[in-house]
């Protein structure tokens, strides 16, 4: 399984505007083009910096979808109002849920960087170590981990079920991957928090 992330900075007070047009006018292509399984947006609504990302099942789909989904993309900017800042293609290495997400479900991201060489060490302890970890927790809805084994970059995703129970994991997790990162040899490059603003996903269980 494959993903491409567009992030965006769009302006605050577009961001509905910009998820009714995934619902209205991106939904409804989207079946149209072979090998797409799923999609997801994830908001920050204080700062405008939204991040769509669409899976793929194959590397041959995910690189064929590109020019078709330009002008989808390009619209969704419209829509929100901003722009484009960059666009990221990643391997699935791990997608694992545990509850549906729900209305008020929050994410965390934490994008790392490892040597390449040590992204199936990354991969492993994201599995064996963290995901079970994860689950114990009050919340937790769903975990993934995307990769980049050419450059060793990597970013790791937590669903919780509210913004409540996404605050209270906070120094848990922060424990856990002070941690994880140590055990990897990765180079924490950002934690960022989301609503979890629209999610259309049939990615199976990759663990």
């Amino acid at each position: 399984m494959y993903a491409r992330s567009s992030t965006f900075a769009a302006q605050r007070s577009s961001i509905d505007r910009g998820i009714a047009y995934l619902h209205n006018a991106v939904m409804p292509n989207m079946p149209e083009i072979d090998g797409w399984v799923g999609m997801s947006l994830m908001v920050d609504r204080a700062t405008g910096r939204c991040i769509a990302t669409t899976a793929w099942e194959s590397e041959d789909a995910l690189h064929e979808s590109r020019m078709r989904v330009r002008s989808l993309r390009d619209g969704l900017a419209e829509a929100l109002q901003g722009q484009v800042e960059h666009i990221e293609e990643w391997e699935v290495a791990v997608m694992h849920r545990d509850h549906l997400a729900g209305a008020s479900a929050c994410t965390r991201c934490t994008w790392i960087q490892v040597d390449p060489t040590a992204v199936d060490l990354a991969i492993h302890t994201f599995k064996s170590t963290l995901l079970p970890e994860f689950e114990k927790i009050e919340g937790f809805r769903s975990a993934s981990l995307f990769v980049d084994r050419e450059t060793g970059r990597g970013v790791g995703s937590t669903v919780w079920a509210s913004r409540e129970e996404l605050d209270n994991s906070r120094p848990l997790v922060d424990r856990m991957r002070a941690e994880a990162t140590r055990t990897m040899g990765a180079e924490v490059l950002e934690v960022a928090e989301f609503r979890l603003g629209f999610a259309h996903l049939r990615v199976p269980e990759l663990v």
